[in-house]
């Protein structure tokens, strides 16, 4: 019982990180048709700017989140306007867009390199304190994240379901787009906070999470953002798992051979459909 809570405690912690960061990826692809490979990327600045805001400006731990969240949000919007837009209405948007992004991550990451230098930093965001459940101590930093993900995929539901801003997401409209990038720029912060405050800050964080998110995209169906989260908590919890009984160094083979069963079985992912629908 003890080996099962850990699984779960860990994977539930795995896949909110994973959730977070899925969801604004898929929003992208949802919305535009667009694979947002510089979406690690503001991963790695929302973290950095957390950091320097608590650090250097003394900002309370809440208050640095809020900006971290803002600064990807208008970093999400640049992408927009520099990137998006242009490529928008010329032939093989998806391809121009798909390497113009690449080229935003080099920018992005020698930025933080330049400015914070190459090696690991700890993130000072955290909680210390453990809960423990039978012989299992459960860390409450985990705990932490977990709940900010739920409230965060909570509120993303209720944007896109219950208002105004969420309608014009979902519409045809294309102010809709900067609405969607800035959003995606905001979640990725958030995700980058969660995921350093765990582990470390280094100018190349991004990659990982931001493979793993595509991995649960594809494995959801591209564009499905609901499938993503189901997708997100189901991959953390058998990622955990599978560290558990083979070893980390197997972990991420197994999503790799997940994802291939997923593609030979439904090529257009477990909730998605054969024909791509625009949210």
């Amino acid at each position: 019982m003890d080996v099962i809570i850990q699984i779960i405690a860990s994977g539930l912690t795995l896949g909110a990180m994973y959730a977070v960061a899925t969801i604004g990826l898929s929003l992208v692809y949802g919305s535009l048709n667009m694979l947002n490979m510089a979406h690690g990327a503001l991963l790695t600045l929302g973290g950095y700017i957390c950091y320097a805001t608590i650090t250097h400006l003394g900002l309370h731990p809440a208050l640095a989140l809020i900006a971290a969240a803002l600064v990807c949000a208008f970093a999400g919007l640049i992408i927009y306007v520099f990137a998006t837009l242009p490529l928008l209405r010329a032939e093989n948007f998806e391809t121009n867009i798909f390497i113009a992004t690449i080229g935003i991550v080099a920018i992005i990451e020698n930025l933080m390199l330049k400015s914070f230098g190459p090696y690991p930093i700890p993130q000072p965001l955290g909680i210390s304190g453990q809960v423990v459940i039978g012989n299992v101590h459960i860390p409450v930093q985990n705990i932490l994240i977990l709940v900010t993900a739920l409230i965060l995929m909570a509120a993303v539901a209720f944007l896109l379901q219950k208002t105004r801003a969420g309608r014009a997401i979902r519409a045809t409209s294309m102010h809709r787009y900067a609405q969607v990038l800035a959003l995606s720029g905001a979640l990725a912060a958030v995700s980058g906070v969660m995921i350093s405050s765990i582990a470390t800050l280094t100018p190349v964080m991004g990659g990982d999470p931001m493979l793993k998110a595509f991995i649960v995209c594809v494995v959801a169906g591209l564009g499905n953002v609901y499938g993503a989260v189901v997708a997100a908590i189901a991959l953390g919890v058998l990622e955990a798992a599978t560290q558990y009984v083979f070893g980390v160094r197997w972990s991420f083979a197994t999503l790799l051979l997940i994802v291939i069963l997923v593609l030979i079985w439904r090529p257009y992912g477990l909730f998605g459909r054969q024909q791509v629908v625009r949210l």
